[in-house]
């Protein structure tokens, strides 16, 4: 996919606006009204149609392969899972069967067919693992999308959050991938960001929902 991204993406240009697109599409296709969520999966299908081509071994792709596609989708998966695990609360296992079930929806808006993807959310954790082990390929050019979005172009005033976000993401990454990457890491990190958890966990139940969700979730929520 990252042949995809470099190819048809701004993710240098204009990094943010990139993510608010992201962003809008998915919480649309989850939180939108029942026509507003199908006008947003058949517009990022209309995108996907157009982005094909060679990658660096010669080796033809397109966006719509069900096997591409699945891959983003996991990550999504494990990502919020990831993260609402680190600082929010662990789920349940049942809760976590639940959660898995319902992102075959979105897997499905997204133009993954429901039979491509794992049956159940233990079939899910080994098809993740078998990635991590056998189906990744870490190239120059999934090397520079991961400096694009780890070392933005940034004001001195954002620096301190960047930095924040930049410990987030790479010690929320599989360690593999972090390995691969050659992203560094170690004991003070992992301390800061156990520490990270810690606070955020604490602060999040005084929080507002108007600062803890976004706007689409509050309006999804309501409806």
């Amino acid at each position: 996919m990252a042949a995809g991204v470099a190819e048809f993406s701004n993710y240098r240009a204009d990094p943010w606006r990139r993510l608010y697109r992201t962003l809008d599409t998915t919480l649309s296709v989850v939180f939108g009204s029942r026509e507003s969520s199908r006008a947003a999966s058949e517009r990022l299908r209309r995108v996907h149609e157009r982005v094909s081509g060679t990658d660096d071994r010669g080796e033809r792709y397109r966006a719509l392969d069900p096997e591409l596609l699945l891959w983003v989708h996991a990550t999504l998966i494990d990502t919020s899972l990831t993260m609402y695990s680190r600082y929010v609360q662990e789920l349940t296992a049942a809760e976590l069967e639940r959660y898995y079930e319902e992102m075959k929806t979105l897997g499905e808006a997204y133009s993954i067919p429901r039979d491509a993807m794992p049956d159940d959310y233990a079939a899910f954790r080994r098809y993740w693992d078998s990635m991590l082990r056998d189906g990744l390929r870490v190239t120059e050019t999934t090397r520079d999308v991961a400096d694009a979005v780890l070392r933005p172009d940034l004001t001195v005033l954002a620096w301190p959050a960047m930095e924040l976000l930049r410990m987030v993401t790479v010690g929320t990454l599989p360690r593999e991938l972090r390995d691969d990457l050659a992203l560094p890491w170690g004991p003070t990190r992992d301390r800061a960001l156990a520490g990270s958890q810690v606070a955020i966990r604490r602060l999040m139940p005084l929080l507002p929902a108007l600062v803890r969700r976004f706007p689409k979730a509050r309006s999804g929520a309501l409806r």
